[in-house]
C-alpha cells in the first residue's frame, strides 16, 4: 500500500491501529515495515505500541486528547481532575489526561502529551458516558463519578479543608442523589464521609453566592 492509498483509507481515523491496516492485506509483515518507515519519514506519529496518528500536514482531523486517551488503553474513561476541568467544576486546566481503567496502572508519554491511567476493580468501573466533541466520540466520567474517583484515589481521609483547596465552582451540575448513590456503591466509609462533607460544602457555597 502506498502513502496516497493509505491516506485515502485512514485519513479520517483519529487513531490508527495495525489491525485496521492489516485487514484484507496479504502481507502483514511488509505493512508493519511500511508503517515504521512512515514514522521515520514524519508521515505518521507513533503514540504507543500499536497506536499511530497521521502527522501534520497530512492530518485531516485533530482528535481531542480525551479520545486519544480512550484509544491508548481500552477499556478506560477520562476522569478525575481532567474530567472535572472538562465540566468546569475546577478552575485549573489539567495538561495530563487522567483516566480510569480495569487494566494495569500506567503513564504513557507521547508526542501529544502525558496520559495517566489509574486502576480500579471491575465493580468500580461505572458512571461514565459517551459524548461527541468535534464530531468524535469521547468516553468520560459523569461529573459525580469524576468526583467520587478523585476521592477514591486521594490518600488518607478527606477533610473539608482538602475539598476547599480544590476551589470547586459551578456545582449546580452535581446531582446530590446520584453522587450519594455512587458513594454508596463504592462501599468505602472514606468515600461516604467525603461526599457528605462535599455536599455540606456545596450547600454553604450555594448560599454564599445566592443573591
Amino acid at each position: 500500500m502506498n502513502w496516497n492509498a493509505f491516506l485515502k483509507c485512514f485519513g479520517d481515523c483519529p487513531v490508527i491501529e495495525p489491525a485496521m491496516v492489516y485487514a484484507g492485506q496479504p502481507n502483514a509483515r511488509t505493512l508493519q515495515v511500511q508503517l515504521s518507515r512512515w514514522v521515520a519519514n514524519n508521515r505518521l506519529v507513533k503514540l504507543a505500541r500499536g497506536k499511530y496518528m497521521i502527522a501534520e500536514p497530512y492530518r485531516r482531523i485533530d482528535p481531542p486528547l480525551e479520545h486519544v486517551a480512550n484509544r491508548l488503553v481500552y477499556p478506560s474513561y477520562v476522569s478525575l481532575e481532567r474530567a472535572l476541568s472538562w465540566y468546569g467544576l475546577i478552575p485549573e486546566s489539567t495538561p495530563v489526561v487522567t483516566s480510569v481503567t480495569t487494566r494495569r496502572p500506567a503513564v504513557q508519554e507521547t508526542p501529544l502529551g502525558t496520559f495517566r491511567y489509574r486502576h480500579v476493580q471491575s465493580r468500580l468501573f461505572f458512571g461514565f458516558e459517551r459524548v461527541l466533541l468535534r464530531g468524535i466520540e469521547v468516553i468520560i466520567a459523569l461529573p459525580e463519578k469524576a468526583l467520587v474517583d478523585l476521592f477514591y484515589f486521594w490518600s488518607g481521609p478527606i477533610p473539608l479543608s482538602r475539598i476547599e483547596e480544590m476551589r470547586f465552582q459551578d456545582l449546580d451540575q452535581i446531582d446530590p442523589g446520584r453522587l450519594s448513590s455512587f458513594a454508596r456503591r463504592i462501599k468505602l466509609r472514606k468515600i461516604t464521609q467525603g461526599v457528605e462533607r462535599f455536599l455540606s460544602y456545596r450547600e454553604v457555597l450555594s448560599k454564599e453566592i445566592s443573591p
